[in-house]
């Protein structure tokens, strides 16, 4: 059974979750489901010790996916589990609704090494490159 990952930022939540419940419906498992902690975040109860708890399972939950999917646009905490990601040997995609990855005045140079996965366009063509891949030939 494969694991995921999905990294983003909080504005992104709707379609972190959209993502995340399309891959469980065709058998994936979440590693991690870093949404739960909007409410805290919202409402501002997230102590220090809160933050440190809730890094040390985003950060072992994406050493143990298997895929690490990042949404864009992403924050601080996004960019480190894309570091993750590449450093682990991680499958990792990176998705953009836009071209605006390959904008030089606006890109990362992490984003274009050999190991990520760009997909743009919809998050609909995002799950079908995600799964597609892990379709074997032999029943594809």
């Amino acid at each position: 059974m494969k694991r995921f990952y999905v990294g983003s930022s909080f504005k992104n939540i709707a379609n972190v979750r959209y993502v995340a419940q399309t891959l469980e419906r065709k058998g994936y498992v979440n590693a991690y489901d870093w949404t739960q902690n909007a409410s805290a975040r919202d409402a501002g109860t997230a102590a220090l010790e809160d933050l440190c708890s809730i890094g040390q399972r985003e950060r072992d939950a994406v050493m143990r996916a298997d895929v690490v999917v990042i949404l864009l646009p992403g924050g601080k905490g996004t960019h480190v589990e894309l570091g993750i990601a590449i450093a682990q040997g991680r499958r990792t995609i990176l998705h953009s609704a836009d071209q605006d990855i390959n904008n030089p005045a606006t890109t990362s140079t992490f984003y274009h090494l050999p190991e990520v996965e760009k997909c743009h366009g919809t998050l609909d063509d995002l799950l079908a490159m995600i799964v597609g891949r892990d379709v074997p030939a032999a029943s594809a």
